[in-house]
């Protein structure tokens, strides 16, 4: 099935991409989503019209995306955990608390945005990936510290 993405989706296409799909995926996945939308002949040549205008869009946003970047990179955050005598954690540090402290910064950032694919449970320093747009991502580092 052929479909027009309305957004990027990682592994499949970016917005405005014409894209052949499963019927399947396309149907229970894209479509409902909200993420692609079915390519028929007036829905292609709607897109070909306003291409101009999702492209000034497109770049005005990775702008924004490349300076919001640019500010993350100096951001450190510290969490402090209580530790039991093995020197792991009492709970976690997850991806809420994460984005919970860089709202508290001033950061508007969501949580698909933070690639971080196991919560931490450790005391030490790290280093959390924040993907902004396909191509602009920033690390931001994090700090958890044992309570004593």
């Amino acid at each position: 099935m052929k479909v027009i993405m309305k957004s990027d989706v990682e592994n499949v296409g970016r917005a405005g991409d014409i894209k052949q799909v499963a019927l399947g995926f396309a149907r229970n996945f894209l479509i409902p989503r909200g993420l692609a939308m079915e390519a028929t002949a007036q829905a292609v040549k709607w897109f070909e019209t306003n291409s101009s205008r999702r492209q000034q869009l497109r770049e005005k946003a990775a702008g924004a995306a490349q300076e919001t970047a640019a500010k993350l990179t100096g951001v450190s955050l510290s969490f402090t955990r209580q530790v039991g005598q093995n020197g792991k954690l009492f709970g976690s540090v997850g991806k809420s608390d994460i984005i919970d402290s860089l709202k508290a910064s001033g950061f508007s950032v969501d949580k698909t945005q933070l690639v971080l694919p196991a919560a931490i449970k450790e005391v030490g320093d790290f280093e959390v990936e924040v993907k902004l747009q396909s191509e602009v991502s920033s690390k931001v580092k994090v700090s958890v510290v044992a309570r004593g």
